[in-house]
């Protein structure tokens, strides 16, 4: 919509429809909510990003969404070129502000360098919540994501409707609504963590 390409995602008009991978700022504050049933009453949540996530709508959703739960977050600063220097600092500086539970954010840095963080996440010992599956399967404790079977799925679907003739500008942009919950039980047994039952009840995968 704000490159021009569509007039709006619910009638596209043209020759363009699709789906969408962006689930929207909102999961943001589930994200968090997800992380306080594991660390209740934290005294100290950082978020991991660069100024300009921080000071853009995913971190005022964060800050929001603390400010509900009578809490603060505060940013875990990446700054200047996002490197593994800069990752050792910021960890560095976690260990020693006793930073209790971690965010990441989805920014492309962060998952390129998803091993280093799971790594120094686990060496620090700090509870840590990501915004992708793939860093639970390297040992990160948790993640909430958009469930992508769903949109493959949806994919298809669009696929075969446009080849039956349906117009695709008056088929919506598919916005997802499934979303995925992995724990990695394991780490949170070496971080100490025993996770609620409903919570694992509520998980679609456990990694043991």
């Amino acid at each position: 919509m704000a490159d021009g390409l569509v007039s709006s995602l619910a009638r596209p008009g043209g020759n363009i429809t699709g789906v969408s991978v962006d689930a929207g700022i909102e999961i943001w504050g589930k994200r968090l909510g997800l992380l306080l049933e594991v660390i209740q009453k934290p005294s100290n949540v950082q978020f991991l990003a660069s100024r300009a996530v921080w000071e853009m709508a995913a971190g005022q959703v964060v800050r929001d969404a603390a400010k509900q739960a009578r809490i603060s977050v505060t940013v875990a600063l990446l700054d200047g070129t996002i490197d593994e220097s800069q990752y050792r600092r910021v960890f560095t500086a976690m260990e020693q502000d006793r930073v209790d539970a971690l965010m990441v954010s989805d920014q492309p840095e962060n998952r390129t360098h998803r091993q280093l963080i799971v790594n120094l996440a686990a060496k620090s010992q700090i509870p840590t919540s990501y915004p992708y599956r793939e860093y639970v399967a390297l040992g990160g404790l948790m993640a909430y994501f958009v469930d992508n079977d769903d949109v493959t799925r949806q994919t298809a679907y669009m696929v075969g409707e446009i080849l039956k003739g349906t117009n695709p500008a008056d088929m919506p942009f598919y916005q997802p609504t499934k979303f995925q919950l992995v724990i990695n039980l394991k780490t949170a047994k070496t971080l100490g963590l025993e996770i609620p039952p409903a919570l694992l009840l509520r998980a679609d995968e456990v990694i043991e």
